[in-house]
């Protein structure tokens, strides 16, 4: 079984035990964020899993220059994929083929992964720039446990 947590992160946010939304906090300046996905999802090895990371109204992946991470167990987060617009996105040194970012028309980009493998098995993170054009710091986020399951 192929066990890949999703935990998706935009400005300070705090995701609660057995729910759906990630609610992000953001500076004065701006208002407040909202990011849902599923809590739960299960394919088998060798299909295809889309990731979604949706924002509330008024907010759009590409306005917000998201980024997707992968971090395996003991390990640290690796850049997989970053989202601006089609002509402005690109995967991290040495990711495979088989991961994608699309978005939709709306609000939500997905982060799909073809012919998914056992090396597949990690959290994975969606973020936002700020900006300035900096990642948010992971010691301003506090994490949740949302977790997608591959069998």
């Amino acid at each position: 079984m192929l066990l890949l947590p999703i935990i998706s992160f935009l400005g300070l946010c705090i995701f609660g035990e057995g729910c759906n939304t990630l609610l992000c906090l953001l500076s004065d300046s701006e208002s407040q964020l909202v990011v849902t996905q599923p809590s739960s999802l299960s394919k088998p090895l060798g299909s295809e899993v889309r990731i979604p990371c949706a924002m509330n109204s008024g907010y759009s992946i590409s306005k917000e220059r998201a980024r997707w991470y992968q971090q395996k167990s003991g390990g640290t987060p690796r850049f997989i994929y970053h989202y601006f617009t089609s002509s402005d996105q690109g995967r991290g040194s040495g990711v495979p083929e088989r991961f994608s970012v699309s978005p939709d028309s709306g609000n939500t980009g997905y982060l799909t992964i073809t012919n998914t493998q056992a090396e597949d098995e990690a959290e994975y993170y969606c973020g936002r720039w700020n900006n300035a054009g900096i990642l948010l710091h992971s010691d301003q986020i506090l994490w949740g446990s949302g977790r997608k399951t591959f069998q």
